[in-house]
């Protein structure tokens, strides 16, 4: 799920981030996969492991004397919710999303 990759001129949001990190530890997995799977330095991912932890999006245990990570249900359900987002807001092949804009008399204030 690697967003750089669809688009190289764009560059990835926090969001787009901390959901890669999930997408990567939804199975558990290594601090190591993660950094080197969502291309993030070492000061760059324990920034967001910290910030994932503190607000309950994956959690860590130890397995064979190693820290594991792995997505929460929390984490998992931001996950379905950033990807229905994305598929929301992604444009067509005729340069529209799906996102309806209500007319601008509707908009204006009373």
């Amino acid at each position: 799920m690697n967003s750089w990759k669809n688009d190289t001129s764009r560059r990835r949001d926090r969001l787009g981030i901390i959901a890669e990190i999930l997408e990567i530890a939804k199975g558990g997995t290594l601090k190591t996969q993660i950094m080197y799977r969502a291309n993030l330095s070492f000061a760059q991912l324990n920034d967001y492991l910290k910030f994932m932890l503190k607000i309950g999006l994956i959690n860590k245990f130890r397995a064979s004397g190693k820290g594991v990570y792995s997505a929460t249900e929390k984490g998992v359900d931001f996950l379905n919710r950033h990807s229905e987002l994305t598929e929301l807001l992604k444009e067509d092949e005729n340069g529209k999303n799906g996102v309806k804009i209500p007319p601008q008399s509707l908009l204006k204030k009373i």
